[in-house]
């Protein structure tokens, strides 16, 4: 016999979901909303008004102490030491070879505490390796998975939606920044950050209370349109708006400078952390014979490519493969992600095709993102 599968946890608005009719989804462990009805309408609800979004799966790991700052420094690729309280920064955390374990977002909630945010898929592995790599350091790690809900509310209504259930001061909150306040009466952090290329905020608050707040939002957010949303437009909002997901153009067989985001790699900090030799090495090779390049592809025809399939050039060669790939709603056209020979990167490059089940579609070539609000 062999042992059955592990049943899915629910997050604090599971019940929710499902008298919502949602079509849930078994996802990095969770059982979550993938839709509730369009995932098309779900996404332009994002792009023109606001959706309301479910992201408890998401594991919240605390770096507590004198020294928290100076273990994330040794842990991860960025300088944490520097960032301010209140603010928030996108890094990430490798391997001694340089390879992503993951992409993360770290708050500063105080002057010795920080909340590290990962993938749900990854959020073991980053608390193992957060553990081991604190363990010389004046710093307490504590996996806060169990202690947070965290809903997001994104879209171009959005700040006039959480305006009705908070007094915290939104006008003056900067993106990748976050503020404690209250909503709808209940205790909450308040960050402006997303993954879906819109203006928005996450929330982070007890489970016990995620209900609450997610009735006050649907409420608040009714006259203008908000809707609830699941993973699946989540999914095509990032992709539109080039944000690169883990397991597709962030794995551990690519670095930082790989996925061209060699920027929040931190080489001036002080003090040494994990992956620096071999990120100086990646450093230098992008500089000189850089490996492939992440592009956007925008479809001529109406074939959608999927993560996986070849990107080949006029005569069949492989040149690339596709990491992500879906029918842009914004667009409206098939798009896609893909890490392509540096000789066919530049925007307006021809003759790229996607091997479509054998058949060559073209693609044109263009820089990411395919989408950027207007602020």
């Amino acid at each position: 016999m062999t042992d059955a599968p592990p049943t899915p946890r629910r997050t604090a608005l599971d019940a929710r979901h499902r008298a919502l009719g949602a079509t849930m989804t078994d996802f990095a462990g969770w059982d979550m909303p993938l839709r509730y009805g369009s995932e098309r309408d779900e996404h332009t609800a994002v792009r023109t008004r606001a959706g309301l979004f479910d992201l408890s799966h998401m594991g919240e790991i605390s770096l507590i102490g004198p020294q928290a700052g100076e273990a994330l420094d040794h842990a991860l690729v960025g300088r944490l030491s520097a960032l301010a309280v209140g603010r928030a920064r996108y890094t990430m955390i490798c391997d001694d070879e340089g390879g992503i374990l993951d992409d993360l977002i770290v708050y500063r909630l105080g002057d010795e505490e920080f909340l590290v945010v990962a993938n749900a898929a990854n959020a073991q592995v980053v608390l193992d390796a957060l553990t081991g790599r604190a363990g010389g350091f004046e710093a307490t790690v504590r996996d806060d998975r169990d202690a947070y809900a965290l809903l997001a509310v994104q879209g171009p209504e959005s700040p006039g939606i959480l305006k009705r259930l908070t007094d915290a001061d939104l006008d003056g909150l900067k993106y990748y920044a976050g503020l404690p306040g209250t909503v709808a009466g209940v205790p909450a952090m308040i960050a402006r950050t997303g993954y879906t290329g819109e203006d928005g905020f996450e929330l982070f608050l007890a489970p016990d209370d995620a209900e609450r707040v997610w009735e006050a939002l649907t409420e608040a957010g009714a006259p203008v349109g908000l809707v609830p949303c699941g993973l699946s437009c989540r999914d095509t909002l990032r992709l539109e708006a080039g944000m690169p997901l883990y397991g597709h153009e962030l794995t551990t067989d690519t670095t930082p400078f790989d996925a061209g985001l060699g920027r929040v790699v931190k080489f001036d900090k002080p003090g040494d952390f994990v992956g620096r030799e071999a990120l100086e090495a990646a450093s230098h090779q992008a500089d000189t014979v850089p490996p492939r390049t992440l592009v956007g592809l925008i479809a001529s025809g109406r074939r959608v490519p999927r993560a996986g399939y070849a990107v080949v050039a006029a005569d069949g060669s492989a040149i690339g493969q596709v990491t992500s790939g879906a029918p842009s709603p914004t667009l409206g056209k098939p798009i896609a992600m893909a890490y392509v020979d540096p000789e066919y990167a530049k925007p307006g490059t021809e003759g790229v095709f996607v091997d479509i089940r054998g058949a060559r579609e073209p693609y044109e070539v263009v820089a990411l993102p395919f989408y950027k609000r207007e602020r």
